[in-house]
């Protein structure tokens, strides 16, 4: 039986549709994810999309609202706003809570090639983190324990 995550965020258009298109394609077999936010984009970022596919992941993905999955119970929540600066989300459903924050490249300035670029550091450290995360959980026991709740 998979395991449900659910990345957390605000917009939902960014960072937790990167997070969850590379949980869904690197650790499909065991590991079920949903993206949501509180206040949705009602989009996906073109340039999430577009750095998804450099490393061949294609996701076209939709930008949903946190309570669509209020009832689902998730073996984890995690939240991957920037805490430093914005305010994250907060989980009232089931599921072990842990932030994990990234920069918001929807925030990025500059040229073109130097905001793709920010999408693209925000990705790597997303596919570096977030399986990392996951992996690290004890199956054995049905998903309790692993790295512990972290509130925003």
């Amino acid at each position: 039986m998979k395991h449900k995550v659910l990345i957390l965020c605000t917009g939902n258009s960014c960072r937790s549709q990167m997070a969850e298109a590379i949980v869904n394609a690197r650790l499909g077999e065991t590991w079920e994810a949903v993206s949501a936010g509180t206040k949705p984009a009602g989009y996906t970022h073109p340039l999430a999309i577009r750095a998804l596919a450099e490393i061949g992941i294609a996701h076209t993905g939709r930008s949903k609202h946190a309570d669509e999955f209020r009832e689902v119970a998730f073996d984890r929540v995690i939240t991957v706003c920037d805490s430093a600066a914005e305010d994250c989300p907060v989980w009232l459903g089931a599921g072990k809570r842990v932030h994990i924050g990234f920069d918001d490249p929807a925030k990025a300035q500059g040229t073109d090639e130097q905001v793709m670029d920010v999408f693209r550091r925000v990705r790597d450290e997303i596919a570096a983190l977030i399986p990392a995360y996951l992996n690290a959980i004890p199956s054995a026991s049905g998903i309790p324990g692993g790295a512990g709740d972290a509130a925003c």
